[in-house]
């Protein structure tokens, strides 16, 4: 994993224009969602939002769902858009001969992705505190880190299985783009989830992501959470369980499947 990491260390700092854009392209979609929210706001109070939400800070919510959802995007491209290139210059089967386990390797592509997702985090975050100001309940910061990595660890296990689907659709950017985009989504990632209609909204519940969203604003922000703080984590850490070994399983059997049709390698 450490070779995979120096890798990807060294092509990201070939094109450090994608860095300064990576900090750059979030703070120009946030600004006219600061602009919007104030034009709503009546007496400078944005009362809709907090009607629904329990708080008007509506660029702390933002910010914490573009935070969060950005390590769905990091995850869900590392492994799945890194496992699509292997296949396209065609050394995923060479790859794959070394002494490595396959669910390692696949971790291995994420690593120097996720840490840039944290630090590119913290960047766009101060840069959009010191322009537009936002509050943050900063004593529950570490709490709230602590029912983030569960849910983080359950991404990864959603991610291996999501990697076998690429293996055998051999199409990473269409996979990657629609599921990252329905599952931020549904899971209330960039508003809250009672604005959604009833259907949508059963649909909502039922994705345990949605709880790690609800719970560290509610702990961050104070806002409203669907079920009490301390019942949405321990759905985070039973979701985080039932992904890793659902995700392992899932990618295995697919891969004997490839194996079998030899598509591996195909592209």
């Amino acid at each position: 994993m450490a070779g995979m990491f120096r890798r990807d260390y060294k092509i990201f700092f070939r094109y450090p224009m994608n860095a300064i854009f990576r900090i750059v392209e979030p703070v120009a979609w946030l600004t006219p969602i600061y602009f919007m929210g104030k034009g709503f706001a009546i007496n400078g109070e944005n009362v809709g939002f907090a009607a629904y939400t329990g708080n008007g800070d509506y660029m702390a919510f933002i910010i914490l769902g573009v935070i969060l959802s950005s390590y769905v995007s990091a995850v869900l491209w590392g492994i799945g858009y890194s496992l699509k290139q292997q296949m396209d210059i065609g050394v995923l089967e060479s790859n794959w001969l070394t002494p490595i386990p396959r669910i390692t390797h696949l971790i291995g592509q994420t690593l120097f992705n996720v840490l840039i997702t944290t630090l590119n985090s913290i960047g766009v975050a101060l840069i959009i505190w010191l322009l537009f100001g936002f509050e943050l309940n900063f004593e529950k910061i570490l709490l709230a880190i602590l029912t983030a990595l569960p849910m983080i660890i359950a991404i990864y296990g959603f991610g291996f299985g999501f990697a076998a689907l690429v293996m055998l659709m051999r199409d990473a950017n269409t996979l990657v783009d629609t599921g990252n985009f329905i599952i931020n989504l549904l899971s209330g990632a960039n508003f809250p989830i009672t604005v959604l209609p009833r259907f949508l909204l059963v649909v909502s519940l039922s994705i345990p992501l949605t709880y790690g969203y609800d719970a560290i604003r509610g702990m961050l922000l104070g806002t409203r959470t669907v079920l009490p703080i301390h019942q949405e984590q321990m759905i985070l850490v039973v979701f985080m369980g039932a992904m890793v070994v659902l995700g392992v399983l899932v990618f295995k059997w697919l891969e004997r499947r490839c194996k079998k049709l030899g598509t591996i390698g195909m592209h």
